[in-house]
C-alpha cells in the first residue's frame, strides 16, 4: 500500500476537501498512473450530493482520467513506464460472463466495478477515483492515449466521448445519413464532433438558438430549434438517427416525429423517468426504435481514442485547479461551462 492525496466528499452536504488515503501496490497485471488531468462529469456532482440515493462515503470522484504510467506489474504487456494512459468509468468486471467475453465489460452480468463510488471485486473495498494523485488499475481497463492529442482535453473523452461514440458506432452512423444531436452540453458537443467525423449530415436539435450558433462552430451542418413548431413540423420524418443527450426526464414524443421509417433515437443522458412514455402510435407507425446506451467496452474505448487521434478530436474544456471544484459544481448546476471542466491535478500539491 502507498499513501495518496485526493479530494473527497465526506457526506452529501459537505463540500469536497483534501483527503488522504491508501492505494494498493500494483499487482502482476496492474499499472500505476500519475494522474495529470481529470475531467469533471455531471455525474460527479450527482454522486457527491447523493442525488441518486446510492452514494458511498468517503467519496473521491472522477472517472475521466489521463496520466503517465510510473510502474507496471511483472505480467503487464500492453504498457511500459512513461506511456500516456487513460482510465474511464470502470476499473474491473467479472471478466468471464458473456458480455465481458464479448468485450462489453460495461454490461457485465455481475456489474462492472465503477472507478469511484463502488466496491472492488472483493465487495468491501471502496473504489476511489481521479480527483487524486495516482491510481492503480488492471491493464485490461487502461487505454492508450495518442500522443498527438492535447492531453488535458483528452480527459473528458473517457466518459462524454465514449458515451456518445459507442451508440453512433453501434447504429452504424455514417455518410448519407441525417443525424440529429439533441442537447448541446458535455455529451452533445462530443456527439456533434463524432457524427461529423463519421461522415453524417449533422443537425443540432436544441431549445436555444444561441447554443445553435456554437453547434455550427463545432461542426454541425444545421440547427433545428425544437421550440419552433413550424420548423419541427417541416423536419418531420427526415432523420435517420437521433442521439438524445438531454440529462433529465422529458417528453421524447416530439423527437420521435422527426424520425424516418426504421429510424432510431438513442438515449444517453436521462437516467430518470421519461414522462410521458412514448406514444405507441409514434413507434408503431414508422417501425421506429427508442433505445439506450451506456459507455463502451475497453476495446471500443481504445477504438474511440484512436479515432480521435486520427481526426484530431478532443473536448472543449475549461481548466480549473482542484481548489475550485466546489465552485465548478455550482457553475455546472447553472450550465455555466463550455463544455467540460478539467482539473489540473498538479494543483493538488498546493491544496
Amino acid at each position: 500500500m502507498f499513501k495518496v492525496k485526493g479530494f473527497a466528499a465526506q457526506s452529501a452536504t459537505t463540500p469536497l476537501a483534501p483527503f488522504n488515503f491508501e492505494r494498493r501496490d500494483p499487482g502482476p497485471h496492474d499499472v500505476q498512473i500519475d494522474i495529470l488531468y481529470c475531467g469533471v462529469c455531471h455525474s460527479d456532482l450527482h454522486q457527491a450530493r447523493d442525488d441518486w440515493s446510492n452514494s458511498l462515503y468517503p467519496m473521491v470522484p472522477g472517472h475521466e482520467i489521463v496520466g503517465r504510467i510510473v510502474r507496471v506489474g511483472a505480467h503487464v504487456t500492453k504498457f511500459k513506464a512513461g506511456d500516456l494512459a487513460a482510465v474511464g468509468c470502470m476499473v474491473d468486471s467479472c471478466r468471464v460472463c458473456e458480455p465481458c467475453d464479448a468485450g462489453l465489460e460495461q454490461y457485465c452480468a455481475e456489474g462492472c466495478t465503477l472507478t469511484y463510488n463502488g466496491y472492488a471485486r472483493d465487495g468491501t473495498t471502496l473504489t476511489f477515483g481521479g480527483y487524486s494523485e495516482q491510481i492503480v488499475v488492471g491493464q485490461r481497463f487502461v487505454a492508450k492515449v495518442p500522443e498527438n492529442l492535447d492531453v488535458k482535453a483528452v480527459a473528458p473523452l473517457l466518459c462524454a466521448g465514449i458515451t456518445t461514440y459507442s451508440p453512433l458506432r453501434h447504429w452504424k452512423v455514417g455518410p448519407g445519413q441525417k443525424v440529429g444531436i439533441v442537447g448541446l452540453g458535455g455529451l452533445g458537443h462530443m456527439g456533434v464532433k463524432f457524427a461529423k467525423a463519421l461522415g453524417a449530415h449533422v443537425v443540432m436539435v436544441t431549445t436555444s438558438p444561441e447554443k445553435g450558433k456554437d453547434a455550427l462552430r463545432l461542426g454541425a451542418d444545421e440547427v433545428l430549434v425544437s421550440r419552433d413548431a413550424e420548423a419541427m413540423k417541416k423536419a418531420r420524418g427526415s432523420f435517420d438517427f437521433l442521439l438524445n443527450t438531454v440529462p433529465v426526464g422529458h417528453d421524447i414524443n416530439p423527437y420521435l416525429g422527426l424520425l424516418k421509417l426504421d429510424g432510431a433515437m438513442v438515449l444517453v443522458g436521462a437516467l430518470t423517468a421519461l414522462e410521458p412514455a412514448p406514444l405507441g402510435v409514434n413507434l408503431i407507425g414508422g417501425r421506429k426504435t427508442v433505445a439506450g446506451s451506456l459507455i463502451g467496452g475497453m476495446a471500443e474505448t481504445q477504438e474511440m481514442l484512436d479515432f480521435c487521434g486520427k481526426h484530431n478530436i478532443v473536448s472543449d474544456i475549461e481548466m480549473i485547479g482542484i481548489g475550485e471544484i466546489n465552485e465548478a459544481y455550482e457553475r455546472m448546476l447553472k450550465n455555466d461551462v463550455r463544455y467540460r471542466f478539467v482539473i489540473d491535478m498538479a494543483s493538488l500539491k498546493a491544496a
